[in-house]
């Protein structure tokens, strides 16, 4: 089974009242999350995932840098692939009416989520993220994850249109997340529709019974490991994983949230043990299925449940 670590990477300003003035204060803690301790977000990341010899999937969010300055997102991208890690395309169209000149023609309100446009507007927004990160890059993108998992058809036909042919929004504990495709196919194997590949978010039963998507800061680090166990051993050909490049830091703050520092290593530490069996890296050219069909979802167990919830407990005393 393969597995894919991704990190959504996304830079925000406090609201949308002052980005001028928050900017520049907000963009250092998105990207580095520098403190005394060293930085936390991004470079630590990388520094993890390269100690272990494990394999990320970024998707960076490039509709920021429309609006204060191609530069900002060279720097994320290059941080990214000098670390030998993939860069894919993350798009979150709040920052659509603060783009100048407009890229679609209704930018008189602010719409937060991508299943809020037209199919022709979408085939124009990932267009035109698409255009601005390889810019960056220098090479082209291939996989795309809509901002809040917001997608639905709309999206995989604007996604073919511009020649992207993976897709990793769906979350099947997120109701807004293409609803429709979900019913027909389901959140839990990877599948194949309107030319687009569609790798869903892993979701897993916890200890209380209920879904809980694999978040490497919404998961104790047993629950992710019998989760993808579990899936393993119920013949999953895919288990995907989600991060941000903020979650090692403390909320609203630039200094590490230790807790999930130490998840983090210990899970890139498991994977690289059992790099064998559970390989990391992008998502592939052909979409493989479970032989039993649909797979059952995978469960953990009461205990590590409830460390969860005492590390959460803990996080917010610390």
């Amino acid at each position: 089974m393969k597995v894919h670590l991704t990190f959504d990477i996304e830079v925000w300003c406090n609201g949308w009242g002052n980005l001028d003035g928050e900017f520049p204060r907000c963009y250092p803690r998105y990207v580095y999350g520098r403190s005394k301790h060293g930085d936390y977000a991004l470079p630590k990341t990388l520094e993890i995932l390269d100690r272990h010899g494990v394999k990320g999937v970024f998707f960076v969010e490039p509709l920021f840098s429309a609006r204060f300055g191609a530069e900002y997102l060279e720097r994320i991208v290059r941080l990214i692939d000098d670390a030998g890690q993939e860069v894919q395309l993350h798009l979150h169209p709040e920052w659509t009416d603060e783009i100048t000149p407009p890229v679609i023609a209704d930018v008189a309100r602010k719409r937060q989520h991508l299943n809020y446009y037209t199919r022709e507007e979408q085939t124009a927004l990932i267009g035109y993220g698409k255009k601005l990160l390889e810019a960056a890059l220098g090479k082209p993108i291939s996989a795309f994850r809509a901002g809040s998992y917001a997608a639905n058809a709309d999206t995989f036909a604007a996604l073919a249109s511009n020649g992207i042919s993976v897709d990793a929004s769906i979350n099947g504990c997120y109701p807004i997340s293409a609803p429709e495709l979900v019913r027909e196919y389901g959140a839990a194997l990877p599948f194949q529709t309107l030319g687009v590949r569609a790798y869903p978010v892993s979701v897993f039963r916890d200890g209380f019974g209920r879904p809980r998507p694999a978040q490497v800061g919404a998961c104790s680090l047993a629950e992710l490991r019998q989760a993808i166990q579990a899936a393993a051993v119920g013949g999953w050909s895919d288990f995907v994983i989600v991060s941000h490049n903020f979650e090692m830091l403390k909320p609203g703050q630039s200094d590490p949230d230790f807790i999930v520092v130490r998840r983090f290593d210990a899970l890139c530490r498991y994977l690289a043990a059992n790099r064998n069996e559970l390989p990391t890296g992008g998502f592939g050219v052909d979409v493989a299925t479970c032989p039993n069909g649909r797979p059952a979802t995978p469960r953990t167990t009461l205990l590590p449940t409830a460390w969860r919830v005492a590390e959460q407990l803990m996080r917010r005393i610390v």
